[in-house]
C-alpha cells in the first residue's frame, strides 16, 4: 500500500500519530514549545528589516537616531534568547516524559509476553530496542519536529517579506523548493531503507559479543577465538558498510541543497542588477532581499537535513511500539484460590515444538497426590523437564490436560496459578540488589524471616561473615558467590515463597559431593508438607521419593517406590547398577 511507504505523506502521518500517544503529554508544554519556537521564528525577517532604514537612513540620508538600531538590536536578540531557553526546557521535559511511558510500556509488556519471544528474540536485542534505541529515536524525533516547526516558520516569515520588498524576485527563489522536495523525498527513502537495515545488523553484532561472553570459556578452551574474531568483524565491516551508505545518503542532501541555493541566488542577482538600472530597488531593499535571502538558506538547510533524523528517529521508535503492539502476551483464566491443595493431574499430555522432532511428551498419564514427592528419572530429552514447565505454563500442551486441585491450568488466572509453585534449578539467576531482595523477589520484606529462610537453607555460616548481613549486595547475578551458596539461597528464596507445590529440576547437579550435602539437608527441609515434583539424574537423589517415575521418549516406561523398582529389576535398576550418576566435571565448593 502506497500509505505505508516511507516517503509517502500518509505512510510518515500514520506513522507519527502511532508515535504520537507516547509523547503527546503533557500538553501544556507543547503549547509553550511551540509558541515559543514560533516566537523565536518570527523575530527572524526582523534582522533584515533593519538593514533597509539603516542603509537608506542612517548612512544616506542620516536621519535615523543613533540609539534605536543598537536598542532594536539588544531587544531582538534578547526576545530570540528567551524564547530559545523556554523553547529547549519545554522539548526537555516532552522527550523524557515520552521516553519514561514509552520504555515503562515496553518493559511492561515484555513482563507479560508469551515466553516464545525470549527464544526469537536475543537478550541483547531487546535490551537494545528498551534501553538505547528508543532513547536516540526519542530525541531525534523530538528534536526534528520542533526544528521542523521553528524552520517552517522562519521560512515561511522570510518569504513572506521578500513578497514585501520584491515579488517577482521571490518567485524566482520560490522554484528552489520543488527541487529541494524531490532530493528530500529521493534520498529518504533510501535512509529509511539503509536504517532499517542497519538495526538489523547491529542486533547480530551485539548477539556475537553476548555470544562469546557467556561462552568466553568454551571459546578459549576450544581456541576458537581467531574464528569468533572474524565472524565479528565481517559483521562489524557489514554494518560499517551500510553506515557508510546511510551517511552519504544523509550527507547528500545538504550540498545539493546549497546547490539549488547558489543557482537561486545567482538569479536573483542578475534580475536585481537589471532592475536597479531603473531605479527600482534601492541599495537599503537590495541589501535587506539579499540578506533575507540568505537567511533562507539556513532553515532550508535544516528542512533538508530532517530526513535523516526523521527516518532514524521513527526506525528506532517503531521497534520499540512494534514490541508493545505485536507482541503476543499470556492469557489465562478467571478461577484462583490463595493456596492450592497440591493435587496434580496430567491427562493424556502430548506436547510437539514442531513437525520435524518427535514429541517431547507422548500420552503422559499421572496423578500426584497432594504433599506426595515424585521423582521424574531418564536419559536427556526424555521430557522430564518439559512436564515440569507445564505446571506454571511456561509451556502449553499440544494436546491433553493438566490440571491442578481439579482445575485445568489453562483456567487458572496466571498470577495465582505460579504462586502455587517454587522453583528451584541448576540453573539459579539471581537480580542485581542485596541478599534480602534476592530472597524475598517481590514478596513482602519480613528481615527476621529472611533469616531464618537463610538458616533453613544451610546459610547461617556465610551469613556470618557478611558485613552487611542480609543488606549484602551480591552483584549481578550473584557471580561472586559459589555454586553451592548459590543452589541454597534459590532454596532460602523458595522457603520463603511457602508456596504448596515444589519443583526440583536438577537442583544438585552442578554441586561437588560436600555442597551436594548441605544443600540436600536445606531440600528436605524445603520439601516438608510440600507436593513436590523432583527431576534428577543423580539416582542418590531421589532415594527418599515416595515414588520414582521412569521415562524414556516422552512416555512413563516404570513407576513405583524405590526399593520395588529395585526387586523388579526394571529400567530403574539397570540404571541404577549401571552408575546413571554422573559426576560433575567441575565441581562448585560451598
Amino acid at each position: 500500500m502506497i500509505a505505508s511507504q516511507p516517503g509517502h505523506p500518509g505512510g510518515l502521518l500514520k506513522r507519527l500519530g502511532r508515535i504520537g500517544r507516547h509523547f503527546s503529554r503533557p500538553r501544556a508544554a507543547w503549547v509553550v514549545a511551540m509558541l515559543a519556537t514560533i516566537t523565536m521564528s518570527l523575530t527572524e525577517p526582523l534582522i533584515p528589516a533593519l538593514l533597509q532604514p539603516l542603509l537608506d537612513h542612517g548612512f544616506q540620508q542620516r536621519s535615523l537616531p543613533v540609539w534605536l538600531v543598537p536598542a532594536a538590536l539588544l531587544g531582538l536578540f534578547g526576545v530570540r534568547g528567551l524564547a530559545g531557553f523556554i523553547a529547549q526546557m519545554a522539548l526537555a521535559k516532552l522527550t523524557t516524559q515520552g521516553l519514561l511511558r514509552l520504555r515503562t510500556a515496553m518493559f511492561d509488556r515484555l513482563q507479560q509476553a508469551k515466553l516464545s519471544l525470549f527464544s526469537q528474540q536475543s537478550s541483547s536485542a531487546l535490551a537494545n530496542t528498551i534501553v538505547y534505541e528508543v532513547q536516540t529515536g526519542s530525541s531525534l524525533l523530538v528534536s526534528a519536529l520542533m526544528t521542523l516547526t521553528r524552520d517552517s516558520v522562519t521560512l515561511l516569515a522570510l518569504l513572506s517579506y521578500l513578497m514585501y520588498i520584491n515579488w517577482k524576485l521571490t518567485l524566482i527563489v520560490a522554484g528552489l523548493f520543488p527541487a529541494v522536495a524531490f532530493v528530500m523525498r529521493t534520498l529518504s527513502r533510501r535512509l529509511y531503507r539503509l536504517t532499517k537495515t542497519s538495526q538489523t545488523a547491529t542486533d547480530e553484532l551485539a548477539y556475537v559479543v553476548e555470544e562469546n561472553v557467556l561462552a568466553n570459556r568454551d571459546i578459549r578452551v576450544q581456541g576458537a577465538q581467531r574464528v569468533q574474531s572474524e565472524r565479528f568483524f565481517l559483521l562489524a565491516d557489514g554494518l560499517r558498510r551500510l553506515s557508510m551508505k546511510a551517511t552519504a545518503a544523509g550527507s547528500a542532501m545538504t550540498p545539493l541543497t546549497q546547490l539549488l541555493a547558489a543557482v537561486a541566488l545567482s538569479c536573483v542577482i542578475s534580475v536585481a542588477l537589471l532592475q536597479s538600472a531603473d531605479q527600482s530597488t534601492t541599495v537599503g531593499s537590495f541589501v535587506a532581499f539579499v540578506t533575507a535571502m540568505l537567511m533562507l538558506v539556513a532553515p532550508l538547510k535544516h528542512l533538508s537535513e530532517l530526513a535523516s533524523p526523521i527516518t532514524r528517529g521513527l526506525a528506532a521508535l517503531e521497534r520499540g511500539l512494534d514490541l508493545i503492539d505485536n507482541i503476543e502476551i499470556e492469557t489465562g483464566g478467571n478461577f484462583s484460590t490463595e493456596r492450592a491443595t497440591g493435587l496434580i493431574r496430567f491427562e493424556r499430555l502430548r506436547v510437539e515444538f514442531n513437525d520435524s522432532s518427535p514429541p517431547a511428551v507422548d500420552d503422559f498419564s499421572l496423578t500426584i497426590e497432594p504433599g506426595e514427592t515424585v521423582a521424574l528419572v531418564g536419559a536427556s530429552g526424555a521430557g522430564k523437564t518439559t512436564l515440569a514447565n507445564l505446571l506454571p505454563r511456561f509451556v502449553e500442551p499440544s494436546a491433553g490436560a493438566v490440571l491442578l486441585d481439579g482445575h485445568d491450568v489453562r483456567d487458572w488466572k496466571l498470577g495465582a496459578l505460579r504462586q502455587q509453585f517454587a522453583l528451584v534449578s541448576q540453573h539459579v539467576v539471581m537480580l542485581s540488589g542485596s541478599l534480602a531482595s534476592n530472597v524475598t523477589l517481590g514478596q513482602h520484606l519480613d528481615r527476621q524471616r529472611v533469616r531464618d529462610c537463610l538458616v533453613s537453607a544451610n546459610l547461617e555460616g556465610f551469613l556470618a561473615e557478611l558485613p552487611a548481613g542480609i543488606d549484602t549486595e551480591v552483584g549481578h547475578n550473584a557471580m561472586q558467590l559459589s555454586g553451592g551458596q548459590r543452589q541454597r539461597l534459590a532454596i532460602a528464596r523458595a522457603l520463603y515463597k511457602d508456596a504448596p507445590i515444589l519443583i526440583l529440576d536438577e537442583a544438585t547437579s552442578a554441586l561437588d559431593a560436600e555442597s551436594e550435602r548441605a544443600v540436600q539437608e536445606a531440600l528436605e527441609r524445603l520439601m516438608q508438607n510440600r507436593t513436590t515434583l523432583v527431576i534428577a539424574h543423580r539416582l542418590s537423589t531421589v532415594q527418599h521419593a515416595d515414588r520414582i517415575v521412569v521415562m524414556a521418549g516422552g512416555r512413563i516406561v516404570e513407576s513405583g517406590r524405590p526399593s520395588e523398582l529395585l526387586r523388579t529389576d526394571g529400567h530403574y535398576a539397570r540404571m541404577f547398577r549401571a552408575g546413571f550418576e554422573h559426576p560433575n566435571p567441575t565441581p562448585s565448593h560451598v
